[in-house]
């Protein structure tokens, strides 16, 4: 037997050769003392399980990051290139290991029973496994809370983007967990895809790698919520008409709680909206910096016409010495 007929072959059931769920519930159960398959999500006794916990948490996070940017006003920015690294890798592994886990829990599920079943049946979105996957999804939440710890250590500004996102995707995954969303799987799967490509950016940028793909990542988010809405207003629709408008026209009944629905949609249409303006600000046209040449160029003719109140800075950036240009660390 050679070695590439040794190797697991893939199939529906394992869509990766071997059986991830084990693994995962024996580093599960190291953990926590108890293997995966035990896990049950209580309100009021799981950690992070209650609006409290996450109100506070969320709460806390504001203070830190603004207070923690006044306190750096007067003080040299810190490097922090090893943890940055660090904070990265441990991300972009994180999300992989989660997203591969869906995966293999999801697609029997949507080849055999079809993508309906899957967004609104409580059996099809909402099994025990998946359970547990997305409350391991809401706990990275707090972790990704770090990214902005780092730009304030580091001084770079704290655009509104940035900061809402944070605290409110928390607020998003908390009331999805409470509302028993059968559709959480969409906007979460989604969101893994994008933060493995991103935090992989993030840590390969950090490492001196020069990627000129950094659009395609603002992109790539923007299209994830086009998608994930498209789930959420259908599953939304679906629930309130067969509930409440049964005369309307609609595919059958869809699980979850009414004010996660809202909640789902609110938010998420918010950043939809911040994402396309943060995009058009940033990368459109009249937002792009020159190319170095197109600087070098203007900045020749400047020192030509007067050497003495040549503006480095704005030359080099497009901006003028009191213009604030777009910039933000992520969603």
């Amino acid at each position: 037997m050679t070695f590439l007929e040794s190797l697991p072959v893939p199939s529906l059931d394992r869509p990766f050769g071997v059986h991830l769920w084990p693994l995962f519930s024996k580093a599960f159960e190291l953990v926590a003392g108890y293997p995966a398959d035990d896990f049950k999500f209580v309100a009021g006794e799981t950690p992070m399980s209650t609006l409290r916990d996450t109100s506070i948490f969320v709460a806390v996070y504001y203070t830190v990051i603004f207070s923690g940017r006044e306190w750096m006003r007067n003080r040299e920015p810190f490097k922090l290139k090893s943890l940055f690294l660090i904070h990265n890798f441990v991300l972009t592994a994180v999300s992989a290991i989660l997203l591969a886990l869906f995966v293999e829990e999801l697609l029997p599920t949507v080849v055999r029973k079809g993508i309906f079943y899957a967004i609104c049946d409580h059996d099809g979105g909402w099994t025990q496994p998946l359970v547990v996957l997305y409350y391991m999804t809401y706990l990275t939440k707090y972790l990704e809370l770090l990214d902005t710890v780092f730009l304030f250590l580091k001084k770079k500004p704290l655009t509104f983007l940035h900061c809402y996102h944070h605290g409110a995707t928390a607020v998003l995954c908390y009331t999805q967990l409470i509302g028993h969303t059968s559709v959480s799987w969409v906007p979460i799967t989604l969101n893994l895809t994008v933060h493995v490509v991103m935090y992989w950016y993030y840590f390969q940028s950090a490492r001196g790698v020069r990627i000129s793909w950094k659009e395609w990542v603002t992109r790539l988010q923007i299209g994830q919520f086009v998608i994930d809405l498209g789930f959420v207003y259908f599953a939304s629709y679906t629930y309130f008409t067969s509930t409440y408008f049964t005369w309307m026209p609609h595919s059958g009944q869809c699980a979850g709680e009414e004010f996660a629905a809202f909640a789902g949609i609110i938010i998420l249409s918010s950043y939809l909206v911040l994402f396309i303006s943060f995009y058009l600000a940033t990368y459109s046209k009249e937002g792009k910096p020159p190319t170095a040449r197109k600087a070098l160029r203007r900045m020749s003719q400047a020192r030509a016409l007067d050497p003495h109140s040549f503006d480095a800075k704005a030359m080099t950036t497009g901006a003028g010495t009191g213009d604030v240009l777009p910039r933000s660390r992520k969603a």
